[in-house]
Order: structure tokens, then sequence, then C-alpha cells
């Protein structure tokens, strides 16, 4: 029974820099062998038993879907064709393919050849490989009487290579995606607000963080009556905001920290205007954003990254109860802005504002959060984007691009102040939502905006990809673990962290 952060399975990545020849695969349990598309109509490249799959693989097709073949010596092979110009998405989602026909068999020890690839396509489809086998590498908490047996990839070996890659960037985002997977992933009874902490604290003294614990003492002080709204609800006193920092070994002067904000709803029924059965079910995942939160701060610390990282996780259950929260009352949050309570089930909204609020006040060089927010962004994108928006014009682009870059892709929502007419309050600085669910992920944008300044650069990502069946890119659960690689990208890639 998971009772601690489990410490997830290392892949081992070995580059020969040397052809494979019949010595080298027979030494291994299987190989996935990714041709261009372009190999398929036209003449084969020469690589170990290419004439044996030649004669055995489907002739005449324009793309070859993953299919496993077995050598004559026993290894398994997994061929599969890639376009040219695939997306990283596109490259991620073959890798993924790959990696699920190959655990029909019992590989341990797995190489990868790409005969015919040039150099940048070579790296760009290891990349997506390394990353898929560590996302499958992933054993969710079971609490069965006999756990399933689980066995992981454990060494990947890379053919023909001229130089060796360095992999760690794939690795730290994969041990982060696991983690947000894994605390998803726990039943509400064992991943209550307490348990969790505990989880992060013992986290935070492994990795060396600073940890603030603002209990709910501390936020009533604080002024945090938006936070304290949702949490009065529950008959257990273990709500409240951590806080936790990362600081690199050297830092510029004067540089301003990242910081980090995640909704951790540990459950969530509706409150009062309790949801139906249906709706409800799954809802100890509501605490998704937190965990990614928490995951980046994690993959960033691996990365050792030259700037401090501030995560803000606000964990608390939604719940009914005599003193529950209800419709019409009117809270006030921490920076002073009064809020008109329109449903109860809109929760999420009501703890992070006061927590970006507080986080504000450390003046970071770029904020973000991440919550499972509205099913609207869900209605709007479906479950294969998330909804991303921002109180930055000059960052749109590169929200996309980082999106396409990483492989977890975003699309930008308007947040143009007009929209504020549905939120304006006859007897509040401002209306928590609207009954009526019309753009309620942009109106939930334009609420939150209420709690940043204007002087923080920020990014607010509606989870809406944080679950989708089958999996997604190169995960292959339904809870995909969804923005640690999209925000290493923005961070690192794109720019947008703080100079």
């Amino acid at each position: 029974m998971p009772a601690t952060l489990p410490r997830f399975p290392k892949l081992e990545i070995r580059q020969p820099l040397a052809a494979a020849d019949a010595s080298r695969v027979e030494a291994l349990d299987a190989l996935i062998i990714l041709l261009p598309e372009t190999a398929l109509q036209k003449r084969w490249p020469e690589f170990v038993h290419s004439g044996i799959l030649k004669n055995r693989l489907p002739e005449g097709k324009k793309a070859l879907a993953p299919t496993r073949l077995d050598l004559p010596d026993g290894t398994a092979t997994v061929t599969a064709s890639y376009k040219p110009d695939a997306s990283a998405f596109e490259r991620l989602t073959l890798a993924r393919k790959c990696i699920a026909k190959l655990r029909e068999s019992t590989a341990s020890h797995v190489g990868v050849l790409l005969p015919g690839a040039d150099e940048p396509s070579r790296a760009a489809l290891l990349e997506a490989v390394v990353a898929a086998t560590a996302a499958c590498n992933f054993a969710p908490p079971n609490f069965k009487k006999q756990p399933d047996d689980f066995r992981p990839i454990a060494s990947l070996t890379l053919f023909d290579g001229r130089q060796k890659l360095d992999f760690n960037r794939s690795l730290a985002e994969a041990e982060g995606n696991a983690l947000v997977r894994w605390l998803t992933l726990l039943p509400a009874n064992h991943l209550t607000p307490a348990l969790y902490r505990g989880h992060v604290q013992a986290l935070a003294r492994r990795e060396g963080w600073k940890v603030e614990y603002l209990d709910e003492k501390k936020l009533a002080k604080l002024g945090a009556g938006a936070f304290l709204a949702v949490s009065q609800g529950s008959d257990t006193r273990d709500a409240g905001i951590l806080h936790l920092t990362y600081k690199p070994a050297k830092s510029s002067r004067g540089a301003k920290p990242v910081a980090l904000v995640g909704k951790g709803i540990c459950y969530d029924t509706g409150g009062v205007n309790l949801k139906s059965a249906k709706s409800m079910f799954g809802m100890h995942g509501d605490m998704q954003g937190s965990a990614v939160a928490l995951a980046t701060l994690l993959s960033l610390t691996r990365l050792k990254a030259p700037f401090q990282v501030d995560a803000w996780l606000a964990l608390a259950r939604n719940q009914i109860g005599p003193k529950a929260y209800t419709q019409n009352d009117v809270v006030r949050a921490s920076n002073g802005v009064s809020i008109e309570i329109v449903h109860t089930d809109a929760e999420g909204r009501m703890v992070l504002s006061d927590t970006l609020a507080l986080a504000s006040r450390t003046h970071p060089g770029m904020m973000l959060d991440y919550a499972t927010l509205t099913g609207s962004c869900v209605v709007a994108l479906g479950s294969r984007y998330s909804g991303a928006f921002t109180n930055r014009s000059e960052f749109t682009q590169p929200i996309i691009e980082a999106g396409i870059h990483s492989g977890e892709r975003v699309w930008p929502m308007p947040v143009d102040a007009d929209y504020d007419e549905g939120i304006e309050s006859q007897v509040a600085d401002v209306k928590q939502c609207i009954i009526e669910s019309e753009a309620d992920h942009i109106l939930a944008a334009r609420f939150l905006g209420r709690f940043v300044p204007d002087t923080v650069p920020w990014v607010h990502v509606d989870l809406s990809a944080g679950e989708h069946k089958g999996g997604l890119a190169h995960v292959p659960t339904d809870v995909t673990g969804f923005g640690v690689r999209f925000t290493l990208d923005l961070l690192l890639d794109q720019g947008l962290a703080p100079k």
C-alpha cells in the first residue's frame, strides 16, 4: 500500500557510437527500428536483419504502423515509419505506440535503430523514444492484495551515433511527469491535504527545498477569505497553502524568481451545489494542477536551473457540511478584493485567487498557475490541448511555440477586458463566476487576473488535457501529467525565465 512517494525507475541510456551488428542485437531483448516513409517506396537502407524484416513486412504501403516481428534468435522487433517533417507531438505519439507494441513482450534491454535518418531527425526521434520509454516505466499506485507485476525497461541502446546526446532534460521531465500521475491517481482517502503535505515535506527534505506552510490560522491573519470560504466546509482542519523554494547554488544579484501556483483540491464534491455521481467520480484528481507545479519544481531542481523557483500549492477539499460556503455569500481575499459567491463548484478559482495574491507579494519575474479548472475549456479544445491565458500579449507566440516544440500542445485563449461585464457584481468587487456556462474558462481567467498585479508577467494553464483516454503524446496512461514539458520549454527554450 503506497505510504511514501516512490522513487521512479532509472532508465539507463547506452550510446556505444557503433553500428548494430548481429552480436550486439542478440545481446538485447528487443529492437525498435524507425524508417523514414520514403524508405518504404524506395530502396531500403541496409541494417542488421534488414532482409529478413523487409521480406516479412507488408509491401507497397506509404506508411507503416508499429509492427512486431520476432527474429530467428528470439529478439522481438518493432518496426514503424515516420514522416521526415513530423511534429514533436507526432514523434512522441509514434514512440508511445512503438513502446506499447514492444511491451507485449517482456523486454528489459532494448536497442534503437534509425537507418536512413539524418542527424537532426535522429536526435529528435531518439528524444521521443527516450521520453516514451521513461513514461512507460511508471507503476501507478496499487492497492490490490496481490499487486500487478511491473517490469520496467532497464536500458536503451542507441546505435549508429556519431556523438553522444544529452538526455538529462528528457529524464528530468519524465520524473516530474511520473510524479504528477502518481499523485493524481492516489485515492482521496490516501491523499488528504494532510497526507499530501507529508509527501511534499518528505520530498522537500530530500531535495533541499525551503518549506513554509500557511495553515488556516495564518491564512486568516493574512485575510485569505477566498481560500478559507472553500476549506471551511471540511470537518478536518488540514487545509493550507504549502510554499516551497528552490535556490540555485549561484544566482544573479537582483534576479527575480519563477512562481509556480497549483490548484490542490484533493476532493471536489461541488459543495452545496453538489455534483452528480457521474460528475463527482474521479474528483480525487482535482489536485492535478498542484502536482504539476510541484513536479515542475522537481524537474528544474534536477536540471540545476540558474534561477530561484517557488511553488505554491493550494491544498484543500471542497466538501458539504453545516459550515460550507453558499451562494450569495460575500468574502474578501487577501488583496482586499471582495467576491460574490455564485456557484460553490467554482472552488478552484477561489483557492487560487488567494494563492496568486500571496505569491505575487514575492514579486516574481514570471508566474504560472495550473488547474483542472473548467469544463468549458474541455468543451472548447477537447482533451488533446490545454488552454493558456496570459496578461502579456507578447507571450502569445512563445506559448504556442512551447506547445509545438514540447509536444504538450496548448492554445492561447482571449482575455479581453470586456469579458468582465459577465462578472460584474452589484454587492462586491467581482462575481466568482456566472450561473450559465458560457465562456467560463475565459471568465475564470479574467477573475484570476484580479489577483495578479499588472507588474507580474503571468500565464494561466487550464489543464483540459490533464486526462485523455488512451494516453497522449508519449504518455500511455489516461492521466497524462500534462504541463511539465510545456513549462520547461516555455522557460528554458522560449526564454520566458527571468533574466
